[in-house]
């Protein structure tokens, strides 16, 4: 009776139908990730190993005395650099998994061969995106938590800030991430592969905005250029809310930067994604491999 009424509710278009189908998303996102141990253990190592080659760069840099540190330190006002490093590295990587997971959820369910089909059920089709994305961020937030763990104890990090601060700037991080991760999603759809865009972008974070290095060496035509991407408020508010304790005046302004960024970039993705849901009804593009 019960399967009955859920047939039912599905095959009417309502808000407990998209609801249920989202949810199914997730449950189908979910199985998947944990059936593949491999992934989890990714999550242990690679925190470790992406930021070791800039780490020990830094420490080449500084000299065997750590006198060449003192210009970092008057440059972003932190004594943590291998904090300072690690925080940069760690924002890289979760725009970086976004743009591979989220950017090519709905190419991979087409390469299944379950997209078309899905397609053609009466649900909100976005539920198919925002669907992945969720076991997607759960997963990031795993990640982060053992990064975390993994440069207090094993490169000694001080994280002098506020654990709740911190946990704010993720939060007021998420619509730009993942609404970037929604535009990509359409556009490789459309184009059927997005490599090059995908290299494009986090060329431009690695470059721009400071992973590694303060913005104030940059020419200042790039420090222009470094403004108007997200991730650069990303970095600089984690930094400084995980590493300082400036408290919340000092990243109040990014978080005001990252609220304007995630709503313009939740609105290009639901409306790209839009525009390529009407070109698929209208060219067939969903079949098309």
């Amino acid at each position: 009776m019960r399967s009955e009424m859920n047939v039912r509710s599905l095959a009417v278009p309502g808000f407990f139908a998209d609801v249920q189908a989202l949810w199914a998303v997730v449950r189908r996102e979910w199985t998947i990730f944990v059936r593949y141990p491999s992934w989890i253990i990714a999550m242990f190592i690679w925190p470790v190993i992406f930021p070791m080659g800039y780490i020990l760069t830094a420490r080449a840099l500084s000299g065997i005395d750590g006198s060449g540190l003192t210009t970092f330190q008057n440059t972003t006002g932190l004594n943590e650099y291998v904090g300072y490093i690690a925080v940069g590295t760690m924002v890289w990587m979760w725009q970086n998994i976004v743009l591979w997971a989220v950017g090519y959820s709905l190419r991979n369910e087409q390469m299944r061969g379950t997209l078309e089909s899905n397609w053609l059920s009466p649900t909100w089709r976005f539920a198919y995106l925002l669907g992945s994305s969720i076991p997607q961020m759960v997963s990031m937030f795993m990640l982060m938590l053992v990064s975390g763990l993994e440069y207090a104890f094993l490169f000694k990090v001080d994280f002098d800030g506020s654990l709740w601060l911190t946990l704010l700037v993720i939060l007021a991080a998420i619509p730009s991430v993942y609404g970037l991760g929604f535009a990509f999603a359409s556009v490789v759809i459309t184009m059927k592969e997005a490599n090059a865009f995908v290299f494009l972008v986090r060329g431009v974070v690695m470059i721009f905005c400071g992973i590694t290095y303060p913005l104030a060496i940059l020419p200042g035509w790039m420090q222009t250029v470094s403004q108007w991407l997200p991730q650069t408020y990303i970095i600089h508010a984690m930094r400084t809310a995980a590493l300082s304790t400036e408290g919340f005046s000092a990243i109040a302004f990014d978080l005001k930067m990252l609220l304007l960024f995630g709503a313009f970039w939740l609105a290009v993705g639901y409306l790209l994604f839009s525009m390529m849901e009407r070109r698929a009804r209208q060219t067939g593009a969903i079949g098309q491999y």
